[in-house]
């Protein structure tokens, strides 16, 4: 297992990119994900990778912890081989999923996310490869 990714929730995504890269990291892909209702830019980090998250619907979950919450870290990624045998361990330990069965990401891998209340505050997510 390794962190695959660190998601930032930002409000100005162009914004963000600008900072990120004047640090030195260059961005290695910018897409939508319209189910995820987000537009996400990634920086390569060694093995893993600053994932900068912008909303593109007010009712967008990134939108919503950013009025809550502020622009900020949101989510922290874990590698896993196999989802779905990740989701089900968890669920045995009786850590709560918000997602009990995969869905697609940015990149198009499968996401899956396990709810903060399991994980001492923190929102953590399963990605498959």
């Amino acid at each position: 297992m390794k962190i695959d990714h660190i998601g930032i929730a930002v409000k100005n995504l162009n914004e963000a990119i600008k900072t990120y890269e004047a640090l030195g990291l260059k961005v290695h892909e910018i897409e939508e994900v319209s189910e995820q209702k987000v537009r996400v830019a990634m920086f390569p980090v060694g093995e893993s990778r600053i994932e900068l998250l912008e909303a593109t619907s007010e009712d967008s979950p990134i939108a919503k912890f950013i009025a809550s919450r502020g622009e900020g870290i949101h989510h922290v990624a874990i590698n896993v081989e196999n989802i779905s045998e990740a989701i089900e361990k968890a669920k045995k330990a009786g850590i709560k999923m918000i997602d009990e069965k995969p869905r697609i990401g940015a990149g198009g891998r499968k996401i899956a996310f396990i709810h903060p209340k399991s994980t001492y505050g923190v929102l953590l997510e399963f990605v498959e490869g």
